[in-house]
């Protein structure tokens, strides 16, 4: 019994100290391209690396050669490729500025375009949910629409137009939860001028009929909620978006509610001097 657990304990062994060795030796030979002083041979073999994705280990060959070959034909490979490298490895800050100072440095490259490319889709892979801050947002619009202009018959035109409609799309949905907020939190006055702001910021947005129905609701509570001096003109306000609303949404789901606060402004400004 003693023998066979011996056994089945070192069965394990048996089968990682073979992997155990390949690693130690692929890390050796890596260690070894790192500091020779063949610099032809450290480009092949970054290349090697590119082509197998192995992100780390072309990054760090890349980074070594970069002062070596700048000014050279092989300059803007080495570039771009470690551009790329920062991209892969999820550092979308670092690649960004890296596209960035490669299409202002070699606009005659044949990687050009895709730098181009590649500094938008940064923004866009930096872009936030829509409840955060859209500064990485519009920042991609800008870029990518920079692009279609210098590109107007890319390839990737198709790919560009679906990324730019994601991205208004987000600017809208942070147009509306912004708005949304106010209302929430009972802020009425500050609700009714970013509904109305949201409104007319994107007329086409999908929000819009929900966002008119608490530009009239917000209407409504704030002018129940006014001092007596300024109700009049508050419940006549709500009137007002209650027209606006039943106008272009005759048969919306918020209809009842909406009748209701319009029979009780005009209860009150019946009833008021």
């Amino acid at each position: 019994m003693r023998l066979q657990g011996l056994l089945h304990f070192k069965k394990p062994l048996i089968i990682a100290i073979p992997v155990l060795i390949v690693f130690l030796f692929s890390c050796s030979g890596f260690e070894k391209i790192l500091k020779s002083d063949d610099y032809e041979y450290k480009y092949k073999m970054a290349l090697e690396y590119y082509k197998k994705k192995d992100h780390y280990r072309y990054v760090t060959l890349l980074e070594q050669l970069q002062n070596v070959y700048r000014g050279t034909f092989r300059a803007d490979t080495i570039e771009f490729y470690l551009a790329m490298g920062y991209f892969n490895q999820g550092d979308y800050l670092l690649a960004g500025h890296q596209f960035d100072m490669f299409r202002k440095n070699y606009k005659r490259s044949a990687f050009t375009e895709d730098a181009e490319f590649m500094y938008a889709y940064c923004y866009y892979k930096s872009s936030p949910r829509p409840e955060l801050d859209q500064t990485n947002t519009y920042a991609a619009i800008e870029a990518f629409t920079e692009y279609i202009n210098r590109y107007p018959n890319t390839k990737r035109k198709t790919e560009v137009n679906k990324i730019m409609n994601e991205l208004k799309d987000k600017l809208v949905e942070k147009s509306y939860l912004s708005s949304m907020l106010y209302y929430k939190i009972g802020d009425y006055k500050a609700a009714i001028v970013a509904i109305r702001n949201s409104i007319n910021d994107y007329p086409q947005s999908k929000y819009r009929e929900e966002l008119m129905f608490h530009l009239l609701k917000a209407s409504y509570l704030l002018a129940d909620n006014s001092v007596e001096s300024k109700r009049r003109e508050r419940f006549q306000n709500t009137l007002d978006e209650y027209y606006s609303f039943i106008s272009e949404f005759p048969e919306s789901k918020y209809i009842d509610e909406a009748k209701k606060m319009y029979e009780a402004s005009m209860k009150v400004l019946q009833n008021v001097n």
